[in-house]
């Protein structure tokens, strides 16, 4: 366990201290376990790798305040730990929502991290209006999960309902192109998420029964109410972000994304200039979906490796 902004959390560490760090921004509902793909192969590569169980999740501590979890906390618990580790500044990589942690940090805190990557969801620049009402407006009346969430208790409820249930299905529709998936998943109406997904029956061939039975555990015990908070906290970062430190990110950054991840649909990555105005580089990996250290691990750490090796000297 690691103090670090007013919260314990757990992290995995590996490597050896003094190397240069890199730390592992998971997003949801995942965990630090979600990178065990790629934390020996960064090790091994040289790297000093700390991977925590972000606040809300896992092992780490619960606020039970809705802010605690807007992203200058979280930022903040990443810069903790660089100074609990004795560093100044780390590359910052994150999944997801962990993406989302990754392209702010680096304006809030813009001398401590020395280079970003986001996989899954790529930078997009502050929308003019709150987060929750541009989704409003881009999805008018159909349901959309962000907004779902925002109301506590009921995305809680049905989550947390069989954490079993939720991780199969979630990890079963994290690929576009099903037009009829699509339109059950926008269609108005009072059903909620789950519900709007079909039981695969099974699981992908990408995660063994072991590894998947580690996420149930873990969130039966934990809740969904906690992760859930990030997403309570869109709008209170979109006015946390009006005018950060940096305006914009300039150090080398790096998206990796699935080219079959339905959340692609959703996420203006050609606007991706606006925010990085920096080195920016973008790797499709084809087939892939969302949840891509689990489902292609050896590519994520070859182009996570790739792009770590380019960075200049002392950068």
């Amino acid at each position: 366990m690691v103090a670090t902004n007013g919260v314990r959390l757990r992290v995995t560490e590996a490597g050896e201290p003094g190397a240069p760090v890199v730390v592992l921004s998971h997003g949801f509902p995942e965990l630090a376990f979600s990178w065990r793909h790629q934390i020996r192969g960064l090790a091994d590569a040289g790297y000093h790798v700390l991977a925590p169980d972000q606040r809300g999740y896992g092992g780490s501590d619960r606020p039970a305040a809705v802010e605690a979890y807007d992203v200058a906390e979280l930022s903040a618990d990443i810069v903790g730990l660089l100074d609990a580790v004795g560093a100044e500044q780390a590359v910052l990589v994150g999944h997801d929502f962990g993406a989302v942690v990754a392209w702010a940090a680096p304006l809030l805190h813009p001398q401590r991290f020395r280079a970003v990557a986001g996989l899954s969801l790529p930078p997009v620049p502050r929308p003019k209006v709150p987060t929750t009402q541009a989704f409003r407006r881009l999805f008018g009346d159909q349901f959309f999960y962000i907004l779902y969430f925002q109301e506590p208790g009921p995305a809680d409820a049905e989550l947390a309902a069989d954490p079993a249930t939720t991780f199969r299905r979630l990890f079963a529709t994290t690929q576009g192109g099903d037009e009829l998936a699509a339109q059950r998943m926008l269609a108005p109406g009072p059903q909620g998420f789950l519900a709007r997904i079909p039981e695969p029956g099974g699981l992908p061939a990408w995660i063994t029964p072991d590894d998947f039975q580690v996420y149930v555990d873990e969130f039966t015990r934990g809740g969904f109410s906690a992760p859930l908070n990030w997403y309570r906290c869109f709008d209170r970062n979109w006015e946390l972000t009006a005018d950060p430190p940096a305006p914009t990110i300039t150090v080398p950054a790096l998206f990796i994304g699935g080219s079959a991840d339905a959340t692609l649909a959703y996420t203006p990555r050609h606007r991706a200039g606006e925010l990085v105005t920096g080195d920016y580089r973008e790797v499709l990996i084809d087939g892939a979906g969302h949840w891509l250290t689990e489902e292609r691990p050896a590519e994520v750490t070859s182009l996570l490796l790739e792009f770590l090796g380019s960075l200049p000297a002392g950068s």
